[in-house]
């Protein structure tokens, strides 16, 4: 299959002129964090902005972190009877040419099993992993707070 596309800085200038970039590697992770903990074996959700630049939709598969053993992507259930509930998704989907806020309040990833104490202020490289565009190193940032 062949793809074509049209160099510009500007996504609305490309699909004004009827090009459609398709680039691997379309996708950012912003903001990523997660609150401090001190106990060890803490579940914690992982708060991020994904910026797809990409013309078609994508999905988030898989997330790792060094300081956790898992990750389990969650929606929050809020309809129903009782308090809202987490139920673990296959993947998260990403708008097209859109930003996906990924919060605690509806879909995002939990970090399970911490495997140390994490102090506000550290920071690591995660790993995510795309349907569409592949593998990315993510900074994620300890932080007090949203």
């Amino acid at each position: 299959m062949t793809r074509f596309f049209c160099w510009t800085q500007s996504a609305t200038v490309a699909l004004l002129l009827g090009c459609v970039p398709v680039l691997a590697g379309d996708i950012d992770v912003l903001h990523a964090s997660v609150a401090p903990t001190e106990k060890v074996g803490s579940d914690i959700p992982l708060r991020m902005t994904i910026l797809n630049r990409a013309a078609e939709a994508d999905s988030l598969l898989r997330f790792r972190c060094p300081f956790a053993n898992f990750s389990e992507r969650v929606t929050v259930d809020k309809g129903g009877e009782g308090p809202p509930s987490k139920r673990p998704v296959q993947s998260i989907a990403l708008k097209a040419a859109g930003e996906t806020e990924l919060t605690p309040e509806g879909m995002h990833v939990m970090l399970l099993q911490t495997r140390q104490p994490l102090a506000a202020g550290e920071r690591f490289t995660c790993a995510a992993s795309f349907r569409k565009a592949g593998s990315l190193e993510v900074p994620v940032e300890v932080r007090a707070g949203p």
